[in-house]
C-alpha cells in the first residue's frame, strides 16, 4: 500500500479580521506570516499555520442556506491549546478578550479550561500531567 504524506492547516472564519488578528496574536503569541489579500491572514508560531478568513455574519456558509453566525456556538471541531501553565494562560487569553466558560478542572491526564474567543468559537486550554493522555490507556 502506498503511503500518502499529509499535513493540515486550520482555517477560522471571523467577522472582523483586524480584531481576530489582535486577539490571536495577543492571546497565543502567534505572529503574522503572510497577508493573503484583504480578507485573509496567516498566523504562525503554533504547530500548524492558522488562517483567519474574513467572512461576514449572515453570509452564505453552505449551498443549503446556512449562514454564518458569530454568536456563541458549539461545534464538534475546536482547538485545544496545550500550555505549560494553565492559570497564566487563562489570565492571558481572558485579558485578550476570551470568555471563560468552565474554570480549570483536574482530569487523570492533566488540567483543562474551556473558553470561547470573541467570535463565538470555543476552545480549550490543556496542561498535561506527566503521563498526559497515556494515563487513559488501558
Amino acid at each position: 500500500m502506498n503511503s500518502v504524506t499529509m499535513s493540515f492547516i486550520v482555517n477560522l472564519d471571523v467577522p472582523d479580521l483586524a480584531a481576530a488578528e489582535a486577539f490571536y496574536t495577543e492571546a497565543f503569541s502567534l505572529r503574522v506570516g503572510r497577508r493573503l489579500g484583504p480578507g485573509a491572514v496567516e498566523l504562525l508560531g503554533g504547530p500548524t499555520p492558522l488562517y483567519l478568513l474574513q467572512s461576514d455574519a449572515g453570509s452564505a456558509a453552505t449551498e443549503h442556506g446556512d449562514v454564518r453566525d458569530y454568536e456563541r456556538h458549539w461545534t464538534p471541531v475546536h482547538l485545544d491549546w496545550v500550555v505549560d501553565d494553565i492559570e497564566a494562560a487563562v489570565v492571558r487569553v481572558v485579558a485578550a478578550g476570551a470568555t471563560l466558560e468552565q474554570s480549570v478542572r483536574e482530569r487523570r491526564w492533566g488540567r483543562i479550561a474551556v473558553l470561547s474567543d470573541p467570535f463565538g468559537h470555543g476552545f480549550s486550554l490543556i496542561q498535561f500531567s506527566g503521563e498526559g493522555y497515556d494515563a487513559l490507556v488501558e
